[in-house]
C-alpha cells in the first residue's frame, strides 16, 4: 500500500482484464483513467525571511513592491490561493498588501502620506495563509511569515500655511504704510536647510505689499469701504511661499481682510430753508431729517439741538424728536412775520460721535386758507428768495424758441423777395445751364471750353448786335440753289415774356431750311471765326467731279437714306 501524489502523478491509465474459467477459458479487457484530486497537505511559506523596499516620501495610493510565496498545491486551486496580513510595524496604517491572483504574489501600497523627517524607515511583519484550511496530515512550514523592511527616502516638500484661510478685520481708512499682519507658513523639510521667500499672487485693488524675507504684510494703498474689489464689505488677497529646494516648490494661502465702517462722515442737515405760518399753531413745524455717508453703526439715530442751549432762539423755539432720522422744528410761542436762521447741530450714534452746525433759515409768513404762503412773503425772503434751476431753464428756454421763430420768419421773407424778383429764366441761381459748356473735340488735347451765355436769354435788352458772319457760308454740294432763303429772327425780342416764341420761330425757320444738311452730310468751312486755337481746316472736296460719281447706290441702303437717294439720283 502506498499513497497517491498528485504532485508526481496527476492521472493514472489502467488495463484491466476479466476472464472466466468455463469451457475454453475467454477474456475480454478495459482500460481505466484515474484521476487523482488535489488536497491542501502543503502550506505556503515565504521564498525568503526578509524583503526589503524603498518608497520617496511623497508616495501616496501608490504601489511600492512585492514579495513572492512558494506552494506546492495545484496552481489556480482554493489549495494554492493565499491571503497575506500585516500582523506588526502598521499601527497607523499606513500600509495595506493585495493578493496578485494570477501570481500568489504580495504587492504592497501606501495608504498615507510618509513622513521622512518623522520615521525615515518603516519594519512590517507579513503572515501568509492558504484560503482553504490546511490538512491536519500536512507538514508545518518554517516560512509562513516574513519581515518587510520599508525605507523612506527624503524629498522637497511644499511649505504649508498654518492658518488657511487667515481672517482680519482692518477699518477703513488705513492709511499707506500701515502694518496689516504677518502670514509666515512652516516647513516640513525640517532636516534641509531651506530659505523662503514671499510674495503676492493676488491683490485686485493693489492696497497690500509684503516682504519678502518675514512674510509681513503692510498697506501701500488707503482702504476705501466704497471700492468696486470689496465683496460684501470683504476683500480678497493670495499670498505665495516659495522654498529654495530641489526641484523649488510654493504654497499659497488666502488674506480674508473684513473692511470695518469708521465714523468718519458727520451727519447733514436737510432742510436749508423752511416756512411756518405767522396764525400760530403749536402743532405746526419744520420737519428736519438728516443724512450720513457711514452706515450702522456709525450714523442713525441722529440727535437735533439748538445752539447755544441759552440763546434766545433756544428759548422761542424747540426740536421734538420724532424717529431715528427726523425730528420737527417748532415755535414755543406766536413768532412775529420775518426771516430767523438758527444754528441746528446734528450729531450721529458713532464712536466717537460726530456732529455738524449748520444754519437753517426759517421764514414766519402770512399763509393762505389752503397753508400757502402769500406772495408777501418774498418781500420778507429779501435776499434768500431767487428763481429755482428749475424755472430758470424754462424761461431760458422760452427767450431761445421766440428768437428761433424771428429768425424763421425773416429767412422765409427774404427767400420770398428774391424769388419776386426774378424774371422767367431766373427761378435759381444754380442754373443747370449756367454749367452746359460746347466741345469741339476733335482730339487729344483741344481748348475749345466757351460756356454757353445765359445772361443773353435773361436780360435780352442788354444782348449787342450779333456781328455778321465773316467770310463765306457752307455750301451744300447737292442743295438745289434755286429755293429760297429762311427768315431766321433777327435778334431776341425785348419783353422777356415773349422769349418762348423767338425760339419756336427759330425752331420752325431751321426745320423748313433746304439748305440745312443731313446728318451725314459733308460741310465745306472756309472760316472758322476769329481767336480759335485750331488751325483752319482744309476743303474735304472729292478729288472726282460731281459728273463722275454715281450715286445709284443710294437706292439700295434702305429708306433711311431715300431722301439722300431722291436728291441725287438725276445725277
Amino acid at each position: 500500500m502506498f499513497l497517491l501524489y498528485l504532485q508526481n502523478i496527476s492521472v493514472y491509465n489502467l488495463t484491466l482484464q476479466v476472464a472466466d474459467l468455463s469451457g475454453e477459458g475467454l477474456s475480454t479487457t478495459a482500460t481505466a483513467v484515474i484521476f487523482i484530486d488535489d488536497i491542501n497537505d502543503n502550506a505556503p511559506e515565504f521564498i525568503a525571511n526578509e524583503f526589503t523596499i524603498e518608497v520617496s516620501e511623497d508616495m501616496v495610493g501608490a504601489e511600492i513592491g512585492h514579495i513572492s510565496v512558494v506552494d506546492k498545491d495545484q496552481p489556480g486551486t482554493l489549495n494554492w490561493l493565499v491571503d497575506y496580513t500585516i500582523i506588526d510595524g502598521n499601527d497607523s496604517g499606513l500600509f495595506s498588501i493585495k493578493t496578485e491572483p494570477d501570481t500568489n504574489r504580495g504587492i504592497l501600497f501606501v495608504e498615507k502620506s510618509l513622513d521622512y523627517e518623522k520615521v525615515d524607515k518603516h519594519i512590517l511583519t507579513i503572515e501568509v495563509k492558504n484560503r482553504e484550511a490546511v490538512s491536519p496530515g500536512a507538514p508545518q512550514t518554517l516560512r509562513s511569515s516574513a519581515k518587510v523592511i520599508v525605507t523612506v527616502t527624503d524629498v522637497n516638500e511644499a511649505p504649508r500655511f498654518v492658518e488657511d484661510p487667515r481672517e482680519l478685520n482692518v477699518p477703513e481708512g488705513l492709511t499707506a504704510g500701515s502694518f496689516l499682519t504677518v502670514y509666515t507658513v512652516t516647513d516640513p523639510d525640517t532636516k534641509q536647510q531651506q530659505n523662503i521667500s514671499y510674495g503676492i499672487q493676488y491683490d485686485p485693488a493693489d492696497w497690500l505689499m509684503v516682504d519678502v524675507n518675514t512674510g509681513e504684510i503692510f498697506i501701500q494703498q488707503k482702504i476705501q469701504r466704497g471700492s468696486p474689489f470689496l465683496l460684501k464689505h470683504r476683500y480678497i488677497a493670495v499670498i505665495t511661499a516659495t522654498d529654495n529646494g530641489e526641484p523649488p516648490h510654493t504654497a499659497t494661502g488666502t488674506l480674508e481682510i473684513h473692511v470695518t465702517e469708521v465714523n468718519d462722515f458727520p451727519p447733514v442737515l436737510y432742510p436749508q430753508h423752511g416756512f411756518l405760518c405767522s396764525q400760530w399753531d403749536k402743532d405746526d413745524g419744520v420737519l428736519l431729517w438728516a443724512l450720513d455717508g457711514d452706515l450702522e453703526p456709525h450714523a442713525e439715530p441722529f440727535h437735533f439741538e439748538i445752539v447755544p442751549d441759552d440763546s434766545e432762539y433756544s428759548q422761542n423755539w424747540t426740536i421734538s424728536h420724532l424717529n431715528d432720522t427726523h425730528s420737527q422744528l417748532r415755535a414755543r410761542q406766536d413768532v412775529s412775520e420775518g426771516t430767523y436762521s438758527l444754528q441746528i447741530r446734528v450729531s450721529d450714534s458713532g464712536q466717537p460721535r460726530l456732529s455738524q452746525d449748520h444754519t437753517l433759515n426759517v421764514t414766519i409768513c402770512f399763509c393762505s386758507v389752503k397753508g400757502d404762503c402769500t406772495p408777501g412773503a418774498a418781500a420778507i425772503l429779501g435776499t434768500h428768495v431767487g428763481l429755482s434751476f428749475g424755472a430758470a431753464m424754462v424761461i431760458l428756454t422760452s427767450v431761445l424758441l421766440l428768437l428761433f421763430l424771428i429768425l424763421l420768419v425773416a429767412v422765409s421773407d427774404c427767400l420770398h423777395r428774391r424769388l419776386h424778383h426774378k424774371g422767367l429764366l431766373a427761378a435759381s441761381e444754380d442754373d443747370i445751364r449756367d454749367n452746359i459748356l460746347n466741345y469741339n473735340e476733335q482730339g487729344g488735347g483741344e481748348e475749345d471750353q466757351d460756356a454757353y451765355n445765359i445772361d443773353q436769354l435773361r436780360n435780352p435788352d442788354e444782348v449787342l448786335p450779333s456781328t455778321p458772319i465773316r467770310g463765306k457760308q457752307p455750301i451744300r454740294r447737292d442743295a438745289p440753289f434755286n429755293y429760297g432763303q429762311p427768315h431766321y429772327p433777327k435778334r431776341p425780342p425785348a419783353n422777356p415774356n415773349d422769349i418762348k416764341d423767338f425760339i419756336n420761330e427759330g425752331l420752325d425757320a431751321a426745320d423748313n431750311d433746304p439748305n440745312a444738311p443731313p446728318y451725314d452730310t459733308a460741310l465745306i468751312y472756309d472760316y472758322e471765326g476769329e481767336g480759335s486755337l485750331a488751325e483752319t481746316l482744309s476743303s474735304i472736296t472729292s478729288r472726282a467731279s460731281d459728273s463722275d460719281q454715281d450715286y445709284d447706290y443710294l437706292s439700295d441702303w434702305g429708306p433711311r437714306f431715300k431722301k439722300l437717294a431722291d436728291m441725287y439720283g438725276d445725277h
